[in-house]
């Protein structure tokens, strides 16, 4: 097993291989004086099973050519398995299409990613379900769930009066998800109308929220709006507190600075994005790593051992 890092999120592909006790393969990716992508690898691959772990986050059209260079790069030398690892898939927002002449960006990554030279992919909390299917290669969908489930009972102690709220109705699944594994706490969920891209209005909350302590659960927070729209509207309909579980933190614009003037006690997020300094530097945001997890995949993958166990923490 050897494990190659992109520039993407290098905190999070050290963190791995130390849980695999397996240093990173010596490599060098940088620029040309155009900012074309360079690289070179150090180390022998030929026969290898190799792991590239690169996020495709902001910026997202340079880490993604840094992960295609890189998985080029290893089919080239031989490398007898290359596994594209993806904390974060990018473009995974545009996965149908919706109106005429729009693209389905989902399925373009997939396309580009086989044929760059990635024989499989492993990735955490896809946007949508069904983009496993856009691959004509095996990928495993990790859970950020069982992750989540035991740090809010480090966190909540006890679960009685713990709800979780889906920040949307698409997001009910995933949030009925996690309500079961909480010792099947009940469910409730925001009703909202979005005006346009990136701009939401929060309607109405379908539940009693009335003295719980609300968890919101999403799978990506990027402006913000939604998540802090939803904890002013259930503080407002009497809930005790509400924070936020959110698996990809890509907090774009000035969202640190609506969390930090929202309602909400806490947001906790996992480490598939590598944070910006604001982020880290606001105490109401908190990073669960999920680096534990991806490592047992890796070892599970290179072992030909089952995945699903780990849906099971």
């Amino acid at each position: 097993m050897k494990i190659l890092a992109g520039n993407s999120n290098p905190s999070l592909a050290k963190a791995i291989s130390e849980n695999l006790n397996t240093p990173l393969m010596k490599a060098q990716i940088k620029r040309f004086a155009d900012s074309e992508v360079w690289v070179e690898i150090f180390e022998n691959v030929r026969g290898e099973d190799v792991f590239v772990v690169q996020s495709t986050c902001h910026p997202s059209n340079d880490n993604i050519m840094e992960l295609l260079i890189c998985l080029d790069a290893l089919k080239r030398a031989s490398a007898r398995r290359i596994t594209a690892v993806l904390p974060y898939f990018g473009y995974a927002r545009q996965d149908r299409k919706p109106g005429p002449r729009t693209p389905i960006t989902a399925k373009l990554m997939a396309n580009v990613i086989t044929s760059a030279g990635a024989n499989r992919v492993l990735t955490l909390d896809l946007h949508a379900g069904q983009i496993q299917g856009f691959f004509d290669i095996p990928l495993d969908n990790l859970l950020s769930t069982p992750v989540f489930v035991k740090d809010i009972k480090s966190q909540f102690g006890s679960l009685d009066n713990v709800m979780v709220v889906s920040p949307d109705v698409g997001g009910v699944q995933r949030a009925r998800a996690l309500a079961k594994r909480l010792d099947n706490a009940e469910l409730a969920i925001v009703d909202k109308r979005r005006e346009r891209a990136g701009v939401s209005e929060v309607m109405n909350i379908i539940g009693d929220v009335q003295g719980r302590d609300c968890i919101l659960f999403d799978d990506i927070v990027d402006s913000a709006g939604t998540l802090c729209n939803a904890a002013n509207a259930i503080m407002e309909k009497g809930a005790k507190s509400v924070s936020a579980y959110v698996t990809h933190g890509v907090l774009s614009g000035n969202a640190v600075e609506k969390i930090k003037n929202s309602k909400l006690t806490s947001i906790s997020i996992t480490d598939s994005v590598n944070l910006r300094e604001d982020a880290m530097n606001e105490p109401k945001v908190r990073v669960v790593s999920i680096a534990p997890l991806i490592a047992n995949a890796i070892k599970n993958i290179t072992n030909e051992a089952s995945i699903s166990v780990l849906f099971e923490g």
